[in-house]
């Protein structure tokens, strides 16, 4: 099957074009396709029209034009599916709002604020399908409430409670959000922290944007080490089954060229993964705030303790799967990746292939349906970097 990703240009990202209901808007966007290795290089302008009660966005006609100069024409999107704001942003899952969460819930986040809450508004971007809120309260005040229960997705109310614990356990000084309180109750997990005034990063990477997360970087290697919570697991010990990827694609019969070398490469990208820096190890644009002050890292459910250019690797790697600037040159210049050593990079980047080729095999995760569609997109440019590394 082939994934078409909708990918409108920065000027029309959220907070700059506001969908009316009833009304049509045209707005240009890149239609990039994915699981294919042909590159889409002309941008269409084309009607995108407003459902009433979803207000969501959906393409009535768009223009595909290939390498190799073909176009193919499809008159409407609907064999693909709908496409919605939150999923041309990269969102992976269908997000609850506000006014979804029980009645006790937000009794609870009221608690917490002093103050009820008088206005919410939801936020796209992630692949949890809990709620994601900037919320105001009736004194004024306002705070970021995040929210989900096993009937989302059962695997992540224990994501939520593993991030509470760390982020309450993080020191002032590190460009991450802080943790207010919590709730918990009746099956349903909500976290209350401080509201970033920011706005995720505009894909393809801005250089300036780019920029402010790898200082953001830096200031957490200084301030997150040693790691201040020494209770973590060590990046070794939880990524090593992820890194073991291409063992069970091999042992599956799945064909990956080269992929003997490509396993030797992730077994030294497991030993590499020593250090006792704080590392978040699942950065990425919709885990990042751009705010006036700099970038703020956010989402840290997966955090532990590793080498202080593990973060740094993570967030090129999407930079270089969008294009646009020399990761290469970057990790040889960046402050945090300069001195560590370049097969240990290749390594790291070969375990990560491995994990997100091997992921996305699996069947769907319930609440999350565009995970596995991403996880084959980012396993198979990873998979493209490390070959360049290699010279291939």
């Amino acid at each position: 099957m082939t994934v078409f990703e909708i990918r409108p240009l920065d000027r029309y990202r959220v907070g700059t074009v506001q969908p009316q209901p009833g009304r049509r808007h045209r707005v240009p966007f890149l239609v990039v396709m994915l699981h294919v290795h042909e590159e889409l290089i002309r941008p269409a302008g084309d009607v995108v029209g407003v459902d009433d009660q979803s207000m969501g966005w959906s393409v009535d006609r768009f223009v595909i034009s290939r390498r190799a100069g073909r176009d193919a024409n499809l008159d409407r999107v609907s064999a693909l599916g709908s496409v919605s704001l939150a999923g041309m942003l990269g969102s992976g899952g269908t997000r609850l709002s506000w006014t979804d969460l029980p009645s006790v819930v937000r009794d609870g986040v009221a608690d917490v604020l002093r103050s009820p809450v008088v206005r919410a508004q939801s936020q796209t971007g992630g692949f949890s399908p809990g709620s994601a809120d900037r919320v105001v309260t009736a004194t004024g005040e306002r705070a970021f409430v995040k929210a989900i229960s096993a009937a989302q997705n059962p695997d992540s109310p224990g994501m939520h409670r593993r991030e509470a614990r760390i982020t309450e356990g993080l020191p002032a000084g590190l460009p991450v959000p802080q943790l207010r309180g919590t709730v918990d109750v009746d099956g349903w997990i909500a976290l209350v922290l401080t509201d970033v005034d920011g706005r995720t990063p505009a894909l393809p990477w801005r250089t300036d944007e780019l920029a402010a997360v790898l200082h953001a970087l830096e200031i957490l290697e200084r301030g997150a080490t040693p790691c201040p919570l020494p209770e973590l697991p060590t990046a070794r010990d939880a990524l090593a089954e992820d890194f073991a990827g291409f063992d069970r694609l091999a042992a599956d019969g799945v064909a990956v060229p080269g992929v003997d070398g490509l396993r030797d490469l992730a077994e030294r990208g497991v030993k590499a993964l020593v250090g006792d820096t704080l590392v978040h190890t699942d950065l990425r644009a919709d885990n990042v705030l751009i705010t006036a002050e700099g970038a703020v890292l956010v989402d840290w459910p997966w955090a532990c303790r590793g080498p202080g250019w593990l973060d740094t690797l993570m967030v090129l790697v999407e930079v270089d799967r969008y294009g646009g600037h020399d990761t290469d040159e970057l990790l040889r210049t960046t402050p945090v990746t300069r001195d560590a050593d370049p097969e240990d990079l290749t390594g790291v980047l070969a375990g990560f292939a491995a994990f997100f080729l091997d992921a996305a095999r699996r069947d769907p995760l319930p609440g999350v349906p565009r995970l596995r569609a991403f996880q084959r997109v980012q396993g198979e440019a990873l998979l493209t970097w490390v070959r360049r590394r290699q010279g291939e």
